[in-house]
């Protein structure tokens, strides 16, 4: 947004992008194409687009729950980028993980946060169905993808 929001802006200010692509044009093109089609709806939100957004929200408002806007068979992609998650101490040391509360537990949703390590990683908490998760599981190429070598296997 132009101007952007506050730093002592502290409310919700959640947007939804979406990227479509079917079944077949994932299975034809690699995840590269993939996080391309992602890369775009987000760079293309813009803050013409985000206006645009908000008169139509305020001839029209509707509260948005979390896997309740979205049809069946799709993944939703939710994160936080504006605070340093790992940065929090409550006087116990550093957090080992970052979880997401039960509102963001539904089939299809990936919710990322800057890595633990820093330096550009992501961590990303991926809530699947059991019958989705073992058909994830056992596609090799998804395996390699996102697999780190275990020396001792």
């Amino acid at each position: 947004m132009e101007p952007p929001l506050p730093k002592e802006y502290f409310g919700n200010s959640i947007g939804m992008v979406s990227a479509e692509a079917k079944a077949g044009e994932l299975l034809e093109k690699d995840l590269g194409w993939a996080a391309w089609k992602l890369h775009l709806a987000v760079a293309n939100r813009n803050d013409e687009e985000v206006r645009r957004l908000l008169k139509e929200w305020s001839q029209s408002p509707v509260v948005f729950q979390l896997g309740h806007h979205f049809e069946a068979n799709s993944v939703t992609m939710s994160s936080s980028p504006r605070f340093n998650m790992y940065g929090n101490e409550f006087g116990m040391g550093k957090a080992v993980a970052v979880l997401s509360g039960y509102a963001n537990k539904f089939d299809g949703n990936v919710t990322g946060y800057e890595g633990y390590g820093g330096g550009g990683s992501i961590d990303l908490a991926v809530s699947l169905s059991p019958d989705a998760m073992r058909a994830l599981e056992s596609n090799e190429e998804f395996m390699e993808a996102v697999s780190v070598p275990n020396p001792f296997y």
